[in-house]
Formats: structure tokens, sequence, C-alpha cells
């Protein structure tokens, strides 16, 4: 596959892209820290479900809409379907995953191709566990017929639980919730809370449906008795009335990522569902981490002058925060850490902070962003990386780490690490 450039004698061609091979220094990193000895569950990946879009789209329960979708995808492919938008998180090609990985030699087996990808690069990054998530669904959010967005859940939901998470053990998911329509969003958790390995559902942020409309409410109250975390999955959208001011994709992408989640986060807060749902764990994804400590202040700063408008509230919005879940990816790598390490403080990172790659994508984190970090004990930093999401995720660890099952919280396990209190 030849890559062009602005500048010709940059042109170039890769031969024979392998997964492994292209995160080779991912692995000598792993190997120099030892991280194999490290519990690490990545609480965010993706893969590209469009790369099994024919096999996904005959899910799709709704004759009519398989028929549109089936008959658009010959022949405007996946991006007239999902109702994609402009951008180039490739960086013109330079980042090269994103197409060779399309044409990596990976043997067939009865599995789905990104099974055996998604493992390779999991090896690569000293990964136990993966939690597995769409990608160009992620801007589902804001199209205009809700029942696509219905029966495009449904559809890869299905494929994903039949043919993706029994095939290993290290795969997990949270599952897409068609969050326009609240009725097949409390159905979707009823018919899929029980199956293995489902360990949640997701959100994705990205839409103009608030979180605090009642009809929402059974659907948290299923989750809160199910044990089972809600999650909101940052995303952007270039034609959001507001990002569309922006002219660059770097604008879109680091104010997009940001503004959904922190208006969702505010709106949960001040409506008072930690107070109505006090067990549902609830997780704010790929919104890096500066947002946390700007919000609690804004919604601090008010709240102390307008009480009365949030009178279910009975302490302030930064303490519900620190009750609240966040994934490090992409984090805020400042030049002054002392702003990193209070923010880790003011989140309560500990015991609230989970470890996430956003692999494949260009602004993707290894596991060594949180292991290098100065200013963690090494007990912060197994948390962090793993613990933490096994105690919220409640998984079973020990097909790769014998005997940690039986370990009790709070004693140290066969893995020579101190499991995170509850």
């Amino acid at each position: 596959m030849q890559y062009r450039s602005s500048t010709p004698e940059f042109d170039r061609t890769i031969e024979g892209f392998q997964t492994g091979e292209h995160l080779a220094n991912a692995r000598r990193q792993a190997d120099a820290r030892k991280l194999d000895d490290v519990l690490i569950i990545d609480v965010d990946c993706h893969h590209y479900e469009t790369d099994n879009f024919a096999e996904i789209l005959e899910y799709i329960e709704d004759p009519v809409i398989k028929q549109v979708a089936v008959n658009t995808f010959a022949y405007k492919g996946s991006a007239a379907v999902l109702m994609d938008q402009p951008g180039y998180q490739d960086v013109g090609g330079r980042v090269s995953r994103y197409l060779e990985r399309k044409h990596e030699s990976i043997p067939k087996s009865a599995h789905p191709r990104e099974v055996e990808q998604t493992l390779r690069w999991m090896n690569a990054l000293s990964v136990d566990y993966a939690c597995l998530f769409p990608t160009p669904m992620l801007f589902m959010g804001l199209h205009p017929q809700a029942e696509v967005e219905v029966a495009m859940a449904r559809a890869y939901n299905r494929w994903l639980t039949d043919k993706v998470l029994p095939s290993n053990p290290r795969l997990r998911s949270m599952l897409y919730l068609p969050f326009n329509d609240p009725e097949a969003t409390y159905q979707m958790v009823k018919e899929y809370g029980h199956k293995a390995g489902v360990i949640g559902f997701m959100v994705v942020s990205t839409r103009y449906k608030p979180v605090y409309d009642n009809a929402f409410m059974k659907t948290y109250a299923l989750l809160e008795e199910l044990g089972l975390p809600l999650s909101f999955h940052a995303s952007y959208h270039w034609n959001d009335q507001l990002v569309s001011m922006t002219n660059r994709f770097i604008t879109a992408h680091a104010l997009g990522f940001t503004f959904f989640n922190a208006v969702h986060c505010a709106n949960w807060i001040v409506n008072g569902l930690p107070e109505r749902f006090p067990k549902l764990k609830v997780i704010w994804i790929e919104s890096g981490l500066a947002w946390i400590p700007w919000l609690m202040q804004r919604l601090d700063n008010d709240y102390r002058m307008r009480t009365s408008e949030a009178p279910a509230l009975k302490k302030l919005p930064s303490e519900y925060m620190r009750d609240m879940f966040y994934t490090t990816q992409p984090m805020e790598m400042v030049n002054n850490h002392e702003a990193l390490e209070l923010t880790f403080k003011m989140i309560n990172a500990d015991t609230q902070l989970l470890y996430s790659s956003d692999y494949p994508h260009w602004d993707m984190d290894l596991p060594s962003t949180i292991w290098d970090l100065p200013f963690l004990s090494e007990q912060s930093k197994r948390n962090i990386l793993g613990l933490n999401a096994r105690r919220i995720f409640n998984v079973d660890v020990s097909d790769r780490f014998p005997g940690a099952k039986a370990a009790a919280d709070g004693m140290v396990d066969t893995f020579n690490q101190e499991v995170a209190p509850p």
C-alpha cells in the first residue's frame, strides 16, 4: 500500500502490515516495566465494526430498514449508512494502522478477524482484558432517524454477543444503548444485561437527549438492580452547531470530546440522579481529565449561590463527581505535573480512575502513561491500570492470574498486588 506525502520524497510503501510488529515499541515498553506481572484492564478500546458490516447488517430485524441499509452499503459504503462526517484522524495517512489494518494477513477461523487482531495489540500492550467498543457507530447519536439507531444497535449487539465476546474470555463490552429511544434503551438492558461478556452499557454522549428525562428512570433503576455500570462515551460531531464554528480538526476534536460529557455530567448531578440512584456506577469515557476540575469548580460555585435550584442535592456537586468514575485517555500530559497531580487528587484517582488505551486511534495511550507518573505510588499505578476496573466490573481474572478469584478485597492476592478497597 502506497502513502503519498505532500513532499514526494517522503512517499512510502508498506508491505505485510502486522499489528504486533507495528507495536514493537509498545512491547519493549511493557517488557522494560515488567507489565506482564501487572493486571491491566483496558476500559476503552475500539474495533471497526464496518470491517464486518455486511455480516452485521444481516442482523437487522426490521425488513425495510435492513433492505435500505444493505443496498445503501452495497453502492455507497458504510459511511452513508451511519451518517459519517468529515475528519482525518489518521493525519492524512501518517497513522498507518488506520488503513493497513484492513489488509493485515490473519488466518481464517470460526471467529471474526478482529478477535485475532484485537488479541495481537492486547499482547503487545500487555493488556489482560479489553472492553471493546464500536467506532463509526459513535456518530449515530445525531442520526435524524431514531429507528435507524435502534436497528443498528440491536444488530450490532446481537452480532457482538453472538460472534465476538464468546470467542475469548479476555474480550468484554459495555453494549451500545440506542439512547434516542428510551423504551428501546430499557429493553436493550433487560435483554442483554445477563449476557456473557457484557460488563455494562454505553451511551454515546454526542446527542441532544437530556439524561434527566423521566423516560430513562426505569433504565437507570434496572442497571442499578443488575449492578451494571452506565458509561457515557465521548465523541465529537463537526456538524454540531457549536463545534461547526471550528475550522480545524484539532479544534473540533479537542473541544468536541469534552462538551457533551460535561453537559450530561452537569445535568446528571444538578437533577439529583446520584441521590435517586446512589448505587449506580457512572463512568465518563474518553474526555481526558482536564475538564473535571473545571466543572467541579464551576458547579460548586454556582451551587453555593443557588442551592434552591438543586433541592435534591445533599452535598456539593464536586463530591458527587468524586464518586463517579473516569477513564484516563486521552490524558493531558501537560508540562506542569503539579496540575495533573492535583487533578488526580481531586477525582480520587486511586479508586475512581480506570486505564484506557483507545487503541487503535491516533491519540491512544500506552499503559506507561500511568506507570511512569512520578507522583503515583506503585499501588496507585496498579489500582488505575487494572484493580479498580476489576472491582467495578467484577471481572474474574483467574484465567490470567490463577487463584486470584479467591483473593478477598483488601488482601494481597496471587499476583502480588493489594486489591483496591471497595
